[in-house]
């Protein structure tokens, strides 16, 4: 399997197109609006969730026009929560750049973020469908709410079933809505659609497993934050859960287990021990279940370069390096 990002091949033009849709949301507003969304969307990425979205409609026979709308939607939607999180995070730098909230005051990144809610929400609205706009909705619900929770109920928690809620909410449910929507504005049956929901769902529970391991494996150097970043603010991602059922002898694991944040000292140690244990190989192999789910679940559908793509697309997933 190839670590590089071939899926985007037949979608290229395409993505060309959705951001410059999501650039003109800015047409008309404040100047610094303009500005704000020119740095966000010059800040990288490989732009998977619309990518998702144009793969499995073009494949299914949507419209177009629909599609880049959609995708342009779902991005914005991205993009959005991204501002939010750095500000709530006090993240300064976002793939080697500054973020908005090391430029602006809160005041601003928030109003920021709730300007590219609103245009995300118009974009949706766009899509002349009902359904969709509902099922947007309801993702964006669900990623706030797990927000949330994740602040004031999830920390300092030993508990497999949170993690896999948390995850959900904070990634899987907006690459289940980027696949699922696009299947609803094609002209397919429910099977179909319900398929490419679950494709959606399973490749994003992966993209966050993945996330979570690159976060004990990579240097801070290239992280650009501290190695094990969220088991220092009180989260127990996968990893360290796997590490704990096997090591419940540890005494900072047993800590965590009896529900005490660790102070520093603690998470190093806890942290130095998961990256020389095999639980981070087992959360990997974890993550690839979960994508071959997913391939399973393609297998039927035309065996064509966009069913190829979607399959380079779930294993670039498991593939990605810092």
């Amino acid at each position: 399997m190839s670590n590089n990002a071939a899926f985007l091949a037949p979608v290229q033009d395409d993505i060309q197109a959705v951001e410059a849709l999501m650039r003109s949301q800015a047409d008309g507003h404040h100047p610094d609006l303009r500005t704000a969304l020119d740095l966000l969307l010059s800040s990288g990425g490989k732009r998977i969730r619309p990518s998702l979205t144009l793969l499995i409609g073009k494949m299914l026979g949507a419209s177009k026009d629909r599609l880049i709308i959609l995708a342009a939607a779902i991005e914005l939607l991205h993009t959005a929560t991204l501002v939010h999180d750095d500000l709530i995070d006090g993240s300064l730098l976002r793939r080697g750049m500054a973020t908005l909230n090391s430029q602006w005051s809160p005041g601003a990144t928030v109003l920021t973020g709730d300007f590219l809610f609103a245009r995300a929400a118009n974009l949706a609205a766009d899509t002349n469908s009902l359904p969709v706009m509902k099922v947007f909705s309801k993702t964006l619900s669900v990623i706030v709410n797990g927000e949330i929770s994740q602040l004031f109920a999830s920390r300092c928690k030993v508990n497999r079933e949170d993690y896999f809620k948390r995850i959900y909410a904070k990634t899987a449910s907006l690459f289940e809505t980027s696949a699922y929507t696009a299947a609803m504005i094609s002209p397919v049956d429910e099977d179909t659609v319900d398929t490419m929901r679950r494709y959606g769902y399973q490749i994003g529970m992966a993209f966050q497993i993945v996330d979570d391991i690159l976060d004990f494996t990579g240097e801070q150097s290239t992280v650009g934050k501290p190695v094990g970043s969220d088991l220092r603010q009180g989260l127990v991602t996968l990893p360290a859960l796997h590490y704990i059922e096997k090591h419940s002898d540890d005494t900072d694991a047993q800590a965590l287990i009896n529900g005490q944040c660790l102070n520093d000292t603690q998470i190093t140690r806890l942290v130095d021990a998961i990256r020389c244990s095999n639980a981070i190989q087992i959360s990997q192999d974890e993550a690839c279940n979960f994508v071959q789910l997913a391939l399973n679940g393609i297998h039927n559908q035309p065996n064509n370069q966009l069913r190829q793509a979607l399959e380079d697309l779930a294993e670039y997933i498991v593939q990605r390096k810092l």
